[in-house]
């Protein structure tokens, strides 16, 4: 069986093809709403090429998407260029983890596939940090179970805002700087921008482990991971494919037709 998995995000869409268990190559792009179905059918079939993967062997497709306007693309886009059904991770799949949310449709699927993976792979009490449009801080029980977590504003976001809002600001490149006294007005910011999540991250962090216990493991993933990770003190290991492991694993429990249905409160 190959599978191919996509996580849409609102920057950026990551792509993987899986056969078996084995991801054999991924990609990452930037999102964009205003493709059509056939540019991205065209876009991941060149991928496939560049890859040596065969289109036609493509068996299954599982969708993350936090950005609604583009599932009736990708949904056609699936049925036109791979004769397949896409399966969305939305409500009713089955994840084999129960949700603990107030509203368990507020949870977004690549947060849902991030605590499933990090389940399967990492076992529990954890934590699930990741580095997108938003830095998200997902926590899973000791039993596998989705507790909720935190919302914080990535670096993208606050360096766009500091660039929109201060007249005489800069956009920078988002970077570890050399020293955190800057000394010029990019480098100033680059430490504050930097430096500001890394504190962001472990200040969070502290006070998550101290609701969930000494034992709980922290997991980094998502595209700026890698930069910040090493900064924290908590030195979390980075997943760069966490979100992809999830959605394989959710639709095999899909195609397997066992588990509890997305949003369940039933134990794992």
């Amino acid at each position: 069986m190959m599978l191919l998995v996509v996580d849409v995000g609102n920057t950026n869409t990551v792509l993987g093809v899986f056969a078996g268990r084995e991801l054999r190559a991924h990609w990452r792009l930037t999102t964009n709403a205003e493709q059509t179905a056939d540019e991205y059918g065209i876009l991941i079939r060149n991928l496939f090429t560049l890859d040596g993967i065969q289109a036609n062997k493509i068996s299954g497709i599982m969708i993350a998407s936090v950005v609604p306007p583009l599932n009736s693309l990708l949904g056609e886009m699936a049925q036109k260029y791979f004769h397949l059904p896409a399966l969305f991770l939305e409500p009713g799949i089955r994840t084999g983890m129960a949700i603990h949310y107030d509203n368990p449709l507020e949870v977004g699927a690549d947060r849902i596939a991030n605590s499933v993976a990090a389940w399967e792979k990492y076992g529990g009490p954890c934590v699930i940090v990741d580095f997108g449009t938003a830095i998200t801080f997902d926590c899973v029980s000791e039993r596998g179970e989705y507790l909720g977590g935190v919302i914080a504003p990535g670096l993208g976001i606050s360096a766009e805002a500091l660039f929109e809002r201060a007249a005489r600001l800069p956009r920078v490149e988002i970077r570890q700087p050399q020293r955190v006294i800057g000394t010029s007005t990019v480098s100033s910011m680059q430490s504050g921008l930097f430096y500001g999540a890394v504190g962001l991250v472990d200040g969070i962090l502290d006070r998550l482990l101290e609701v969930m216990g000494g034992k709980t493991r922290v997991i980094a993933t998502g595209g700026q991971a890698a930069l910040v990770a090493g900064a924290s003190k908590y030195k979390p290991p980075v997943d760069a494919t966490l979100t992809l492991e999830g959605l394989r694993i959710i639709y095999e429990r899909n195609a397997a037709g066992a588990g509890p249905t997305a949003g369940a409160r039933s134990s794992r």
